[in-house]
């Protein structure tokens, strides 16, 4: 039997070893999840709301064993882990609050001897395919939604943190989710394609690199069903001459490099400009530098290490690339002892001389490297923002709340910061532009693709 087995980061031990799903298993998974339609879109929100408030007690009570589970698992320092309990609680519970306004009926006005309204139906049994890097924060926004609009749902976890899809499932059936409701499973590449093309599956929501968006978009092609993708970035930072740059360094540097910079967020690329670049540089290479790379289960660490070598082995290509094209690098990586070569364990970068021809500066890193470049203008800025791929978010550090504005709707991206990033606030749209995917999840938008809308047009007067 084929097994699905974990590999930690931490030691390079099997942390997890689950048998993957057979085919009679996934069979009567997706038999469970349409035979608990009916019911569960027939039972009322405010029901649906306490069983998902309930469900996220439980994993609140389990805050300690989830963090630890996640940094074995995916490598993030355990000081680190058990916010993303804290920060999946946020935004389950803003998402179940709003549950009632966002999916009740929509009245469209009077007219004479009729009445006229639009309801919004569930989609069907949604397949949430959720990635490793933040396995609950980036679950979750497809996961209540979909389970508040009425849908089953099916999740199929990252191999490498699927720990998380077991305990989701746990916490739901102890809240009282009718059986079927939420189911995961483990699955191999070939059979995640083959349950997307199975007609039990009404939407797919997606989280992770653009190949593996391809590949789903492949799988679904011809099934008319929708699709949330939810795909790379290679995210900017603006940092102008009037910018509090005490916290444009603390906040960029976190940016770059918190999670290891493993975040479709995190910020990839910094445009400085030049009346501040040299003191941006040396305060970001002095906060850096203090950075302590170590194993993840230690309460010192603050850099773990990437997911896989294969990982951090492509990051430093890419540093090596940019070197040998002229960038100088800033941090010595000798510095650090738990940097090691055909480890995961990978130093922190920074790199100045750097440009769009080279692979730091234009291709998804997902690693700790950031490049700076100068700029002399604000257009120069932008012009540099949108030279790329991607468009998930950017950010510009200013006091000028008019100029940060201005700039940001010149600025090709899904969500626009000032004085932050590398942050979802529940209460607005997730959502990207370009290769960073299409489809929204958060806020009271975010209900829109679990639903469908149906059309009420009653003639009420013969």
């Amino acid at each position: 039997m084929q097994t699905l087995k974990t590999i930690s980061p931490v030691d390079g031990s099997v942390f997890v070893e689950r048998p993957f799903a057979t085919a009679p298993e996934i069979a009567d998974t997706l038999t469970a999840a349409r035979d608990a339609r009916a019911a569960w879109k027939s039972t009322p929100v405010a029901v649906r709301q306490q069983i998902l408030s309930a469900a996220i007690k439980v994993l609140e009570s389990q805050r300690g064993e989830i963090a630890n589970e996640i940094t074995w698992q995916m490598g993030r320092p355990i000081s680190q882990s058990s916010g993303e309990v804290a920060g999946l609680a946020e935004r389950a519970r803003y998402m179940i609050d709003i549950a009632p306004n966002a999916l009740g009926k929509i009245e469209v006005g009077a007219k004479t001897g009729f009445k006229r309204f639009i309801t919004r139906e569930p989609v069907g049994v949604v397949l949430v395919i959720a990635p490793w890097n933040y396995p609950y924060l980036t679950s979750v926004n497809a996961i209540v939604p979909a389970l508040l609009a009425g849908n089953p749902v099916i999740l199929k976890h990252s191999a490498q943190t699927p720990l998380c899809a077991e305990r989701y499932a746990a916490a739901f059936a102890e809240a009282g989710l009718p059986k079927g409701v939420f189911q995961y499973l483990h699955l191999s590449h070939e059979n995640t394609s083959a349950i997307i093309r199975s007609p039990e599956i009404g939407f797919v929501a997606f989280t992770g690199s653009v190949a593996g968006g391809e590949t789903v978009e492949r799988a679904a092609a011809g099934r008319f069903i929708g699709l949330g993708l939810e795909l790379g970035g290679k995210d900017p930072a603006y940092v102008r001459a009037d910018a509090d740059l005490e916290h444009a360094v603390a906040t960029t540097m976190d940016g770059a490099f918190f999670n290891s910079g493993q975040s479709c967020c995190g910020i990839e690329r910094i445009y400085v400009q030049q009346d501040c670049f040299d003191d941006f540089v040396a305060r970001s290479v002095a906060l850096v530098s203090k950075y302590r790379l170590d194993r993840p289960d230690l309460e010192s660490t603050t850099l773990g290490p990437m997911v896989r070598t294969k990982a951090a082995d492509f990051v430093r290509g890419q540093i090596k690339e940019a070197i040998a094209s002229g960038a100088t690098a800033h941090i010595d990586p000798d510095a650090f002892k738990k940097n090691e070569a055909g480890t995961p364990y990978l130093a922190p970068q920074i790199l100045t001389g750097v440009d769009h021809s080279m692979s730091v500066m234009r291709d998804e890193s997902f690693g700790p490297v950031v490049g700076i470049m100068p700029v002399a203008s604000d257009d120069a800025a932008i012009a540099l923002m949108n030279d790329s791929p991607f468009g998930l978010t950017a950010a510009v550090f200013t006091r000028d709340e008019a100029a940060a504005v201005a700039i940001g709707e010149r600025v090709e991206t899904g969500t626009w910061f000032m004085n932050r990033c590398d942050y979802l606030d529940p209460a607005l749209a997730w959502t990207g532009v370009k290769r960073s995917g299409r489809g929204c999840t958060l806020s009271v938008l975010g209900f829109e693709q679990f639903t469908q809308p149906k059309s009420f047009h009653l003639k009420t007067s013969l």
